[in-house]
């Protein structure tokens, strides 16, 4: 729960409090996994490494999951590989199965090495799921990779006709390349389909209320003190250095009306109202239901300085513990 949460010191001080006796895998593996969560990959080997010494508790399924998923998020792919062939060889007593298979591909792919995780799909033992392609794709969006990218997303698509998230990822790959012909063309077929995307939003927890914002919130009834709000913030921000990254709008407009869209994405008016809502030197807590944006991360960072605020966020795949204008991701997500 404490893992879940964030707070990550009051997680580990209950783990270390625990009888010997009574901490079974179970509860080592949750410990692994808040740690992979955060992408404290160096803290999750020292776990893992007290963990096997002197065989006090065996390592499981889930035990190794948690390991390399802590080695992609901490970008230790290397050591990854090799804790991947040890399963191979037999020296933890657990064979790989599909969702180990999954993390290396999602291990490469956000290391940058697309053809690498490419191949490697290809030479798994069994038929890749949609999770795992899924997987391969979204690394092709982040870098960029149009090749690989649209031949995993066609068989995505075939696969999983309903799943609107695969067209959105291969239209924004197609965006990122510049190529509007395809994106409008997949964008008819899903209206065809009647397959309808799941939009972004954000919410923050105050006063025992969830607050959600979407993208250009117009609904939230404080949305005018928040407006008014975030454009006093944002020259604030682009005085300590902000600059908006108009890489993340996937739309063929002008870069002004790029500028508008950012300043509306869900994270940033949720931050917007964290900040007029809670007291000086309070942290901000927000959640989001998909993956954070560059730009908004960049945001989030000089906002945390800026205002002196701690600010975790946590989306879709991890949290972002954001203090000083640093994050714990290393800007590697």
């Amino acid at each position: 729960m404490y893992s879940k949460c964030g707070n990550l010191s009051y997680a580990r001080r209950l783990f270390d409090n625990m009888p010997e006796t009574e901490r079974t895998s179970v509860s080592w593996n949750a410990m692994l996994v808040g740690y992979s969560k955060h992408g404290l990959g160096k803290e999750v080997l020292e776990l893992f490494g007290l963990m096997r010494e002197g065989k006090r508790v065996k390592p499981d399924s889930v035990t190794l999951l948690a390991v390399l998923s802590g080695c992609s998020h901490g970008k230790m792919e290397d050591t990854g590989l090799s804790i991947f062939d040890g399963m191979i060889a037999g020296d933890y007593g657990v064979k790989p199965d599909t969702e180990h298979y999954g993390c290396i591909v999602d291990m490469l792919g956000r290391a940058g090495r697309i053809e690498e995780a490419f191949e490697f799909v290809k030479r798994m033992p069994s038929e890749p799921t949609a999770g795992v392609l899924g997987s391969l794709l979204g690394a092709c969006r982040v870098h960029v990779s149009v090749d690989i990218g649209e031949s995993v997303g066609r068989r995505l698509i075939e696969i999983e006709p309903e799943n609107a998230g695969n067209y959105v990822i291969l239209s924004n790959l197609y965006a990122s390349a510049g190529r509007w012909e395809d994106v409008n063309s997949l964008r008819a077929m899903m209206l065809r389909s009647a397959v309808t995307k799941e939009p972004g939003r954000s919410w923050i927890q105050h006063e025992q209320t969830l607050h959600y914002f979407h993208a250009n919130d117009r609904t939230h009834p404080r949305r005018e003190e928040v407006l008014a709000k975030l454009k006093e913030i944002l020259m604030k921000m682009k005085q300590a250095g902000y600059v908006p990254d108009h890489s993340c709008v996937l739309y063929d407009v002008d870069e002004e009306q790029k500028e508008r869209m950012l300043l509306g994405h869900s994270e940033k008016l949720a931050l917007t109202f964290g900040l007029i809502a809670t007291g000086d030197g309070i942290p901000i807590r927000v959640f989001k239901n998909l993956r954070i944006c560059v730009d908004c991360h960049n945001f989030a960072k000089i906002f945390s300085k800026v205002f002196e605020r701690e600010v975790s966020l946590r989306d879709k795949n991890r949290f972002h513990q954001i203090v000083g204008g640093v994050c714990s991701c290393g800007d590697y997500w």
